[in-house]
């Protein structure tokens, strides 16, 4: 539309009767209204004399609380201005004409409402210090166990998750109080009477496996006959016939040998050193090393072990006098000697057991019995140090000395690392692996395919 018919346009609208009459009336009504002074336009608030704002109503909640906490502010902000409490904090308005009496009212802490019941001395005093929202909800959880179990006693603990109920006994209480969300003028600390004990993390206690005793002696009979290579080729039957000082260096070579090796095989390694005199830590010495590792050859690893033994030897000559040493530090300090070797040497060297002997037989056995777990769980160990240190917990030790032959043994004739003879074991019925591994090797079906032709 053009702008030079844009007046035109507008005085045709006045001209329609039904807006002139709308015009005339807005203008009767705004003139009819008195002028107001900004100051007089703001909302006046006054407090009056029957209106209060009850502190110690349980009921109040968190929004009314910081409603009342911000009139505080304010009054703290303008101690001459008259502050009223209205729904909402917004319509808060300030009456500058006129001042009265101001009220006053404290600011209320989430943490100043509690329960109020009797109060038992105690040396946890709550109204020293302001709480946090966690642990007012720990104690409010408290008081809760302690309306459902009334006749129990409660105490403090430092976390929810850790509560461990006692039903059959009582401790001395612990005074505290229930914190609400609500305001509250006087308060007292709660009477708390359940039990709650405290357990840090979930562990598994630690006690002889059931049926051990049973187990054991099952497997004691079944050994009677001597039939393993261990009774007859074990670490303790080399140099036999020696003289005791000779005798004990025959022990720490025949070991240091039997490493991921079996018995017959270790054996006949060290009837080959007699036979050449080498079983003499001077005589080894004296000897290079491709020569001892032909001698134990085919022991596993033998160039490796050909040289841990004769460091070993020197080892022996210089620092003990042709002798083994007669600690387990010592021994563990030798290339080639692990906890396994160290502990079956002091106890067949020395007659000194210090600690259970694991090999492969004895970790697989004891982890088939179920008499090993790892630390502070259920699970098997995985590791022959992780099944001494289980075993050790709760063999006795009149049996850590025998328990490696006895289960070697019973390894090497029925409990096989493959297809064990389950069939054929005296304790299949107490034992929680029997008939759970393949008795009989399954054969492998040769797949079918184009070949060469």
């Amino acid at each position: 539309m053009p702008f030079h018919l844009l007046p035109s346009r507008i005085g045709l609208l006045s001209s329609i009767p039904c807006m002139s009459r709308a015009r005339s009336a807005f203008s009767l009504v705004r003139a009819s209204r008195p002028e107001l002074s900004p100051a007089e336009s703001v909302r006046e608030v006054k407090r009056e004399s029957n209106l209060s704002f009850d502190n110690s109503n349980p009921e109040m909640n968190s929004v009314k609380r910081k409603r009342l906490n911000r009139v505080v502010e304010v009054k703290a902000e303008y101690p001459n201005k008259q502050v009223g409490i209205v729904p909402e904090i917004e319509d808060f308005r300030y009456d500058k004409n006129e001042a009265k009496p101001s009220t006053s009212a404290k600011r209320i802490p989430a943490s100043s409402s509690v329960r109020e019941v009797k109060r038992e001395s105690s040396p946890f005093d709550i109204s020293k210090a302001e709480l946090n929202s966690v642990q007012r909800k720990r104690l409010n959880r408290v008081l809760e166990v302690k309306e459902e179990y009334p006749n129990k006693q409660v105490s403090i603990v430092p976390d929810i998750e850790d509560f461990r109920y006692d039903k059959f006994e009582a401790k001395a209480s612990t005074s505290t109080k229930r914190v609400l969300s609500s305001s509250s003028r006087n308060s007292s600390p709660a009477r708390l009477e359940k039990t709650i004990r405290v357990s840090s993390a979930v562990k598994v206690k630690v006690g002889a496996p059931e049926n051990w005793e049973a187990v054991l002696g099952g497997i004691k009979s079944m050994r009677l006959s001597g039939e393993a290579p261990v009774d007859t080729m074990g670490c303790e039957k080399a140099g036999s016939l020696l003289p005791p000082k000779e005798k004990r260096f025959a022990v720490l070579i025949s070991t240091m040998m039997s490493s991921q090796t079996k018995d017959e095989v270790t054996h006949a390694a060290v009837e080959r050193f007699s036979e050449n005199g080498l079983l003499d830590p001077d005589a080894i010495v004296r000897t290079d090393v491709a020569t001892l590792a032909n001698l134990i050859k085919p022991v596993g690893f033998y160039q490796r072990k050909a040289q841990f033994i004769k460091e070993a030897s020197k080892i022996c000559l210089e620092r003990f006098g042709g002798d083994i040493p007669d600690s387990l530090a010592d021994l563990l300090a030798l290339k080639g000697v692990g906890p396994k070797m160290a502990h079956l040497v002091m106890s067949i060297a020395w007659k000194n057991t210090q600690g259970i002997c694991v090999d492969t037989h004895v970790h697989r056995i004891s982890n088939r019995l179920g008499w090993v777990f790892r630390e502070g769980t259920k699970q098997k160990t995985t590791t022959p140090e992780q099944t001494r240190m289980s075993l050790e917990k709760w063999l006795p030790k009149d049996e850590w000395e025998p328990i490696n032959p006895l289960l070697v043994g019973f390894g090497q004739t029925i409990c096989t690392p493959l297809r064990p003879k389950c069939d054929r074991c005296g304790i299949n019925s107490i034992c929680p692996s029997a008939f759970k591994e393949s008795s009989s090797p399954i054969p492998k079906q040769k797949k079918r395919g184009l070949g060469r032709t």
